[in-house]
């Protein structure tokens, strides 16, 4: 377990040293293109990018954590009815409550990031 964490963070710092790397291209313009002045650039296409971005991230978040705690529930409810077998029932009762919290968890990062893209 302790092997698994330290992966999980390397592969974080990997995730947020490539993403502040590439900054400096998410904000370059076409090759060729002018330059645009302060009259054709307005407020909302300046921030189409910034929310697309930030959604991205969020539901990547999201489903990544909510992945994780499935595959979590999962493997402790097996070991669980391995080791008690006549405990299935409220072993596998218990684990689908907690599923359906998780999958509801993510459906609400997933309406937040709708009402980010049309709303704001």
């Amino acid at each position: 377990m302790n092997q698994l964490l330290k992966k999980m963070f390397i592969l974080a710092g990997v995730l947020v040293l490539t993403l502040s790397l590439a900054a400096p291209a998410f904000a370059a313009g076409a090759p060729g293109a002018a330059e645009p002045t302060a009259q054709t650039e307005t407020d909302e296409g300046s921030t189409i990018g910034l929310k697309a971005i930030a959604a991205g991230i969020a539901v990547g978040i999201a489903a990544a954590g909510g992945a994780v705690g499935m595959g979590l529930a999962t493997a402790k409810s097996t070991e669980s009815i391995a080791r008690q077998p006549e405990a299935e029932g409220k072993v596998r009762t218990t684990l689908m409550l907690g599923l359906v919290f998780i999958e509801t968890a993510i459906i609400y990062a997933l309406l937040v990031v709708i009402l980010i893209i049309f709303v704001l």
